[in-house]
This record gives C-alpha cells, sequence and structure tokens, in this order.
C-alpha cells in the first residue's frame, strides 16, 4: 500500500535539501579539475572531456533507469542504496592509479547522484497539495546550492589538499548521509502493479501523453542551456587576458551567483498561490537581462560586476523555472511522480549538455561575443515557446465567442 501523505516538519524538509544538495554535487565536484586529473593520470587533451562526461552520462542512465524505481520500491530503501553506491565510486575514483578505472568510477558516481532526483518527489508526495510549491521550492534550494557551490569547493579543496582529497571527503560524507537517511527518512511504499520492465516502457508513454512535461522540459532545457554555457565560457573569460582570475578568485566569483538558491522557495509559494505563468515569464526576462549584463563584461574593469550581477540573474531565472516546472508536473500524477520527474530532469539535460558542449567551441571560435549571442539564442527559444501558451488561451476565447 502506498504511504499515505503527512505533514512535514521543518526540520525533516531541511535535511531533506542538505541530502538534495550532497547527493548532487557529486556530480560536478570533477569540472574543474578536469585539468589536474587528466595529468595526474596521463590522458591525453582529447581524453579530458571523459572526465565530466562520463560522469553526466551515469547521470543521464540513472535518471533514465534507477530514478522511476521510485514508483515501484520503498523510496527509503532505494535510496540509502543508492547514495551507498556513490559513496563507493567516489572513494574508487579517490584511488584510482589508472585512467581507465578513474574514468568507470566517474561513470557510477553520475549514477549514485541521482539519488537527489528520488528525494524531491519523496518531498512532494508527503506534502499537501496547497504547500507543495512551498515544500518543493525548500527542498529544491538545497538542491540548486549544491549544485551552485559544488565547483568553488572543489577548486578551493584542490588548491589546498590536491584533487583526490575532494573524492575521498565525498566519499565519506556520503557514507554519513546514507545512515542518515535510514534513520530520519520516512518509509515511502508506492503503490504499483508494474514490473520493472513495464514501468521503463510506460515512459515513453507518459512522455506522449503529457503535453505539460515536454513543454516544461523545453523551457527548462533552454535555461538549463543557457546556464551550462554561461558557467562553461565565463570561467574562460575571467582566466584570460582580460581579467587574469585565479582558481581561487574563480571559485569566489561562483559563490556569488550561488546566491540564486535562494529564489527557490519563493518560485514554490508563487506557483502555489497560481502564479506559474507570470512567473515563467520573468524567469526568461531575468535569463535575457543576464546576457545583455555579460555583453558589458567583455572590457574588464566594472565589467567584472556587471558578469557578477548576470551570474545573479541568471541562477535566479533558472532555478525559478525549474522549481515551477516540477510544482506543475508533481501535480499531474502522484503515482508517476519519479517517472515523470526521471523525464524532466533527463530531457533538461540534454538542453544543458548542448550549452556547454557548444559553449566552448562557440567560445573558442567566436569568443565572448559568439557566447552572448548563443546565450541570447537560448532565451528567444523558450519566450517562442512561452508566446504559445498565450495563443493557445487566445484561441479558445475566440472559440467560445
Amino acid at each position: 500500500m502506498s504511504t499515505v501523505p503527512q505533514p512535514l516538519s521543518r526540520g525533516l524538509i531541511v535535511f531533506m535539501a542538505l541530502a538534495c544538495g550532497l547527493s548532487v554535487a557529486n556530480l560536478y565536484y570533477g569540472q574543474p579539475l578536469a585539468g589536474p586529473i587528466s595529468q595526474a593520470l596521463g590522458m591525453s587533451k582529447a581524453a579530458t572531456g571523459l572526465v565530466v562526461t562520463l560522469t553526466q552520462a551515469g547521470y543521464g542512465l540513472g535518471l533514465a533507469f534507477v530514478v522511476p524505481l521510485g514508483d515501484l520500491v520503498e523510496n527509503r530503501r532505494l535510496i540509502v542504496v543508492t547514495a551507498l553506491c556513490g559513496a563507493v565510486a567516489l572513494g574508487l575514483a579517490a584511488i584510482s592509479p589508472s585512467a581507465g578505472l578513474f574514468l568507470a568510477a566517474s561513470l557510477l558516481v553520475g549514477l549514485g547522484s541521482v539519488a537527489a532526483q528520488m528525494l524531491v518527489p519523496v518531498a512532494a508526495h508527503f506534502a499537501p497539495p496547497e504547500a507543495r510549491g512551498r515544500v518543493v521550492g525548500d527542498v529544491m534550494s538545497g538542491l540548486i546550492a549544491g549544485i551552485l557551490l559544488s565547483r568553488p569547493a572543489s577548486s578551493l579543496i584542490a588548491d589546498h589538499f590536491g584533487w583526490r582529497a575532494v573524492f575521498f571527503a565525498s566519499a565519506v560524507v556520503m557514507l554519513i548521509l546514507s545512515a542518515a537517511i535510514a534513520r530520519i527518512l520516512p518509509k515511502r511504499q508506492p503503490e504499483s502493479d508494474h514490473t520493472y520492465p513495464q514501468l521503463i516502457a510506460s515512459m515513453g508513454a507518459l512522455l506522449v501523453e503529457t503535453p505539460i512535461l515536454r513543454r516544461r522540459a523545453f523551457y527548462q532545457g533552454c535555461m538549463f542551456g543557457a546556464f551550462s554555457l554561461f558557467w562553461t565560457t565565463a570561467p574562460l573569460l575571467l582566466s584570460g587576458p582580460v581579467y587574469r582570475l585565479s582558481q581561487t578568485q574563480i571559485a569566489l566569483f561562483a559563490l556569488a551567483g550561488a546566491t540564486g538558491a535562494l529564489i527557490a522557495p519563493v518560485a514554490g509559494r508563487m506557483a502555489d498561490r497560481g502564479w506559474t505563468r507570470p512567473a515563467t515569464g520573468a524567469a526568461f526576462v531575468a535569463a535575457a537581462l543576464c546576457f545583455v549584463l555579460c555583453w558589458f563584461g567583455r572590457g574588464g574593469g566594472l565589467g567584472l560586476w556587471a558578469l557578477v550581477g548576470a551570474g545573479l540573474l541568471l541562477d535566479l531565472g533558472v532555478q525559478t523555472c525549474q522549481v515551477l516546472g516540477q510544482r506543475e508536473i508533481y501535480s499531474l500524477a502522484a503515482h508517476a511522480r519519479s517517472r515523470l520527474n526521471g523525464l524532466y530532469v533527463a530531457l533538461f539535460f540534454i538542453g544543458g549538455a548542448i550549452g556547454s558542449g557548444v559553449g566552448g567551441a562557440v567560445y573558442a571560435w567566436a569568443g565572448w561575443a559568439g557566447a552572448v549571442a548563443l546565450g541570447l539564442v537560448f532565451c528567444a527559444l523558450a519566450f517562442g515557446m512561452y508566446a504559445t501558451e498565450f495563443m493557445g488561451a487566445r484561441r479558445m476565447a475566440t472559440e467560445a465567442v
């Protein structure tokens, strides 16, 4: 039988937010360390990108094949096992003597990081409908903070203790977190008569039959593409001849943008009040303004403050859009929340992969101006889809007359 929804205490919400942040951070620790890791393990320059790519690939596999299990098996046990697998993978990465073993561990680290995406649907399940947006926003603030703080944290730790210390410390943290989840998180047994193959096969039907899922995934794909583009190319600009910032200074720059995580609870409350559509438009405006500010950041001097403001605006917009999307999706079908969440995150993650992958190439070819232009293209695509919401409403009104 499915566990009956129950009110979540403030302490439990904070714990779930912390658990989400610590889990998802493992996905990003290696990004600023790809160079030192590849040098230490004797990787070629061409293979350096695999440090990030394989972690992301593991995360994608987890979203598609592990997160949906949240609609089938007891959730607390599933989350604990996934987090423990992540801890083992992180420990393996910390002691890897060769590139092959480290890359295999990276794939498993990504797979274990999906524990974060199992916790958010659990929070939505236990939250009452009238407060679901607030609860999801509060928990998402932890996840978002984990994403934004992981890169500067790994850079600072690696600067003082080496890159292996980053993975070793995270492995210990995940072991402690697994024990805490087993003790603190309520049990939730979903009600389902699916087999695992049927569960996976049903995801295709969910995608086809759920237009709001496709729309919100497209919105967030555009926003996450812009986000990944910015955080891939901005460090290149900041470390280049214009600003000449050190890795520690770049880490501090990233910390300034991390304040965007504070918007997540506010976005959840706006969704609970029925303000999803205007808040979504405001999120797109914030992202577009980010890249307008980016243009003024190309020349040094006060341009650095323009870039700080741009990063803050972009993080505000991206996190607002994500929380609004998850609030809408979690309102659709309680029995399929884990599958819907896995699909949603997997789909918009494609946009992020495009942003980071294409962003570096565009920066190398057309410089900062090219990166800014590409960011505005992502925003334009989101606005174009957003406009169809009003076209549909206008058409319905005309037909009613």
